[in-house]
């Protein structure tokens, strides 16, 4: 069983940073990686609201780029997935698909999973036409009909990607106005590609091999109506990916953990950055930011712990 000071669970923004400064002050840090380092910011085209980018950054770039300083700095990075988290004395155990290890201190920083609709259709046409990655899959629908299921910046990022490639992006809103940044919704709204749906939700994907349109219900009159895509992209939403936790800490009912101003769980040598953690302002800079400050009190934990 491998050793180590510092373990960090997830390789997004919040992980990878953690990873940065753990490996930074000294400590000997595992990342462990259950996906493509980045997470969900890896998909991203252009992120412009990361400080230092004014042109804004591709996430496929900043997130590499975060991943090399670690590495350089002496943090191992392995490709597992975590099963269980146990305590262990004043240490835990992470016991994974592939080996155990052991740490002084942990970092969850496993980030959020999109919301399914859960509606019919939905898993049959996922990868024919049902798709939560517009940079990947927008050049398929040059010329076509496409539709985005969200009204905050997710949705709106991908509307204006789609927006590059197809003919017409159609986007699907239950509430009355979007309610991303004012900068994307601005940019949404004066672009002659999209159009607002207001209000509106997707009740079925139609399609019988590939996506060939939508049945959606207007929230105010209840009439509901057929729209005729080609595809469909699915940005309704996220939940923290906490399942493993469940008999670790106290999670909130949305299933989010609860820490104070230093990421610091319930439990000592815990902690918890990013998306998954309760009240997390669910930002790119934000969750570096948890993930720093992670890193910085797991150091000081273990310097008073076990020194």
């Amino acid at each position: 069983m491998a050793e180590y000071d510092v373990i960090v669970i997830g390789s997004g923004l919040a992980g990878l940073t953690a990873g940065l400064f753990s490996a930074r002050h000294g400590l000997a840090t595992l990342i462990l990686e259950s996906n493509i380092p980045g997470g969900h910011l890896i998909s991203i085209e252009k992120i412009e609201d990361f400080p230092g980018f004014p042109d804004a950054v591709a996430g496929y770039e900043l997130c590499p780029n975060i991943q090399r300083q670690a590495a350089d700095q002496g943090a191992e990075f392995q490709r597992a997935e975590v099963k269980q988290l146990q305590a262990n004395g004043r240490t835990w155990s992470v016991l994974t698909d592939e080996e155990p290890h052991d740490a002084k201190a942990v970092i969850v920083a496993t980030g959020s999973v999109l919301k399914d609709l859960e509606i019919p259709g939905e898993a049959k046409l996922l990868g024919r036409g049902v798709s939560h990655c517009a940079s990947c899959d927008g050049p398929l629908y040059n010329g076509q009909a496409v539709g985005v299921v969200g009204g905050g910046d997710s949705a709106l990022q991908e509307a204006l990607t789609l927006a590059t490639y197809a003919e017409t992006v159609v986007m699907f809103n239950r509430d009355e106005s979007f309610s991303g940044q004012q900068s994307y919704v601005e940019r949404a709204l004066s672009n002659h590609k999209i159009a607002p749906h207001h209000r509106t939700v997707v009740e079925e994907i139609l399609g019988d091999d590939v996506v060939n349109g939508t049945s959606v219900r207007n929230l105010a009159t209840g009439e509901v109506s057929q729209v005729d895509l080609a595809g469909l992209f699915i940005y309704a939403g996220m939940k923290p990916n906490t399942g493993f936790l469940k008999n670790v800490v106290t999670l909130s009912e949305s299933g989010h953990v609860p820490t104070d101003c230093w990421m610091k769980t319930e439990r000592a040598g815990l902690y918890a950055a990013g998306d998954i953690r309760r009240e997390s302002a669910a930002q790119a800079i934000a969750a570096a930011g948890d993930g720093a400050t992670a890193a910085i009190a797991a150091y000081r934990y273990i310097r008073k712990t076990f020194s």
